[in-house]
């Protein structure tokens, strides 16, 4: 893959992220605890924080490899360099997968602020971000060595937690209610930590991050 197009494809990828972040997540969970007055805040700085520290872990306890780098992070592991390559980008779609099942799951409880269609346009967002987020771990792994179907096949996998994550929290919607601001903010912090501590660093290396500001600005848009 050509350096240009995947910086602003992950630039792209960026985007996409944080506008679901802002307007699917953080401002409903706000609005959803407008009873609190001044104090409605609170779930949505305390999620995004517990979200934040959440990916934190996971990243230090996970061994994983990024693209472009040759030092794998997390504890020491003998794992192969296509399995650390997908490790990363599980980690990745873990937050998205959350994301999604808590606002279906925020849409599917009477008196919400979640509208249907706006958890549709948070599953369309997420789908979308998800192509080049494929094509970013698939073309590596061909590039390496794997043959085409491998390559789609641990691609495609990456991405098995994501359904996964969201059938869970939409099984467990009634008994979640209460706590759905939090964990609307929650989501929101999981993907921000994704945006701020993988995406745009790797968007930015080297040169050409100007494409990556682009790709940024028409994903958020």
């Amino acid at each position: 893959m050509p350096p240009r197009l995947q910086k602003a494809l992950l630039g792209f990828a960026s985007g996409v992220m944080v506008a679901a972040s802002v307007w699917s997540l953080l401002i409903p969970s706000m609005e959803m605890s407008e009873t609190m007055g001044r104090m409605r805040v609170i779930p949505a700085v305390g999620g995004f924080l517990l979200g934040m520290g959440f990916l934190l872990v996971i990243d230090y306890i996970t061994p994983h490899l990024h693209l472009g780098s040759d030092t794998p992070e997390g504890p020491r592991a003998k794992l192969s360099r296509t399995a650390m390559l997908t490790f990363a980008v599980t980690i990745h779609n873990l937050p998205e997968g959350m994301a999604v099942g808590v606002v279906l799951a925020g849409a599917l409880q009477a008196g919400s602020a979640i509208s249907t269609a706006a958890a549709l346009t948070m599953a369309l967002g997420i789908a979308i971000q998800n192509v080049p987020e494929g094509a970013i771990i698939s073309m590596p792994m061909r590039e390496a060595g794997n043959s085409r179907l491998r390559s789609f096949v641990i691609g495609s996998l990456s991405g098995i937690v994501e359904p996964i994550g969201g059938i869970l929290v939409i099984l467990l919607a009634s008994l979640i209610t209460p706590a759905l601001p939090y964990l609307l903010s929650f989501a929101a912090g999981a993907m921000f930590y994704v945006v701020v501590e993988e995406l745009i660093p790797e968007a930015s290396e080297g040169k050409h991050s100007n494409l990556s500001t682009v790709g940024f600005a028409i994903g958020f848009a």
